[in-house]
């Protein structure tokens, strides 16, 4: 599953990457060649991780819960570069997983279910335009394991926001793919979790897929899922 081949030269943005599996697959994209852009609403904190990371890392200020924050830093990638190769689009909020549907804590679950849908299309939306620049675009939609209400509604939205996507960006060869993650060893993740490494590696295998390869399609570990 793991690509060897050379991506330099390719600019690859990372949502959230200051911190656990974004930041990992930001290790393993830059491993590959790719320049890759660091997106962060804190840009101390992504400052720190570029400086993990090594390689050919920068920092952008993304702030994907604000109504102008995707398009702001849309804008300052297409003034630095012109385009984008890939959108990993992973962003996304802690929530109580013991909540149930008819039980919900509406405030944080309401906030949840924002940070993933309403983020993710927001982020997908502004960057769309110097994805289709890159005639070889690779959107990744990294879809939430079902759990909690929020977690699962939100999965739901996120699979079909992808098909939507794959359609409406076909002819600019732009593949759009979602991932679904087990839960991992991170701070969002749960005790005995797996390590963040392989589920990093289903990304980056999404996201350097041939032309052409799958779109619209919700996959794991790099097997295609069901809905």
């Amino acid at each position: 599953m793991t690509s060897t081949t050379d991506h330099s030269g390719k600019v690859a943005l990372v949502t959230g990457a200051n911190r656990g599996i974004a930041l990992e697959t930001g290790r393993q994209l830059a491993g590959l060649g790719f320049t890759v852009l660091i997106g962060a609403r804190n840009l101390a904190k992504g400052e720190a991780a570029a400086k993990k990371l090594g390689g050919n890392v920068e920092v952008i200020a993304l702030d994907v819960a604000a109504p102008d924050g995707p398009a702001l830093a849309a804008a300052e990638v297409e003034r630095r570069f012109g385009r984008l190769d890939v959108l990993v689009n992973n962003a996304a909020i802690h929530y109580e997983l013991s909540a149930r549907a008819l039980n919900p804590h509406r405030t944080v679950g309401r906030k949840a279910f924002e940070s993933y849908v309403v983020s993710a299309w927001r982020v997908a939306f502004a960057f769309a335009p110097l994805l289709s620049a890159s005639g070889h675009g690779r959107l990744v939609i990294v879809s939430p394991e079902a759990g909690s209400p929020a977690y699962s509604t939100g999965r739901a939205t996120l699979n079909a926001l992808t098909r939507i996507l794959a359609a409406e960006l076909h002819d600019a060869g732009v593949l759009v793919n979602a991932i679904s993650l087990d839960w991992v060893e991170t701070d969002m993740g749960r005790p005995g979790s797996r390590p963040v490494a392989p589920g990093a590696a289903g990304i980056v295998w999404v996201a350097t897929l041939p032309d052409d390869g799958p779109t619209g399609g919700f996959f794991r570990d790099g097997k295609r899922l069901p809905w």
